[in-house]
């Protein structure tokens, strides 16, 4: 059976960018009779606006979306990322690193995909004894390849434009592969449809499956959101909160972002009226290829 996911982090409500994402993966999953779950991305607790999670299935209530099974919290699954680390390590795949973000400016000289590549420093041994340590994982000089339903053949050199990334940090919170890994296993997904911005992600996730011995999701990364200036929308960049008082524009707005091209008549139509119309006329295959789009001045402010 086809299970999908949408994965919000609940750093503050829900926008038009998250809408987009929620609309391809909550479709992509209807149109192949599948089940679609609902997984917040709480990980990062300092990052939490409090209330959002709830705020977030509010909203997506508000437009009409249904999910399978309890909505899952990555905050309450520690246990599971922590045997999920120890296989790892049982492995011999990953290490204790000491070093912090300055010494690590200091003695790197290769810039990667995220910044400068990790020098391998605390390989063989910690840098320093005593300290808190992340723990990261040793990548391989090859390879990792996959075929996006969207962006097409994907290839990238983990060591080379990554580096050995980190699965637990020093302050003890997991990293988000290592848990998104773990839980979509966990939870049997087998397609994601998310944004282009965690495309350069994929690879390394794709690393971590194969060392656990997990399957392969497919992947699908839809276009990102974007305001006037091209910066993604997000809370950072003051994207605005979807209303609820608009539900049918929006997800007009959503579709044609997506290059769905709804009747004009739908604009003004009912919720059902408008998922009806994507039950019998979804197509992924429409969704754009390029990684940033511009949201309308209409959708951004609603």
């Amino acid at each position: 059976m086809y299970i999908g996911r949408f994965a919000p982090s609940p750093t503050g409500p829900l926008h038009f960018g998250s809408l987009v994402a929620a609309v391809a993966s909550f479709c992509e999953a209807k149109a192949n009779r599948g089940h679609w779950l609902v997984r917040m991305e709480d990980l990062d607790k300092p990052r939490e606006i409090k209330g959002a999670a709830d705020t977030i299935l509010h909203q997506l209530e508000a437009f009409g979306f249904e999910w399978q099974g309890k909505v899952i919290y990555q905050s309450l699954r520690n246990d599971a990322y922590a045997e999920v680390l120890q296989l790892l390590k049982d492995k011999n795949l990953i290490y204790p690193c000491t070093c912090t973000r300055k010494e690590i400016a200091d003695s790197s000289h290769q810039s990667g995909i995220d910044g400068l590549i990790y020098p391998q420093t605390c390989l063989h041994q910690p840098l320093k004894r005593n300290a808190p340590a992340a723990w990261r994982i040793k990548t391989d000089d090859v390879d990792i390849c996959f075929n996006d339903a969207i962006q097409g053949s994907i290839k990238q050199n983990l060591s080379q434009q990554v580096g050995d990334f980190i699965l637990k940090r020093a302050d003890g919170l997991f990293a988000y592969q290592l848990a998104v890994v773990a839980d979509d296993a966990a939870q049997g997904v087998t397609h994601i449809v998310r944004g282009a911005d965690l495309l350069d992600s994929t690879p390394r996730q794709i690393y971590l499956q194969r060392h656990l011995d997990y399957t392969t999701p497919e992947y699908a990364h839809i276009p990102i959101a974007t305001n006037a200036s091209g910066e993604k929308l997000s809370k950072q960049t003051l994207a605005k909160s979807i209303e609820s008082s608009s539900t049918n524009q929006l997800l007009y707005a959503a579709l044609s972002f997506l290059g769905q091209q709804p009747p004009l008549a739908l604009k003004s139509a009912s919720l059902s009226e408008i998922w009806l119309w994507c039950d019998s006329h979804w197509q992924l295959s429409n969704i754009p290829k390029v990684r940033k789009i511009a949201a309308s001045t209409q959708v951004t402010s609603s």
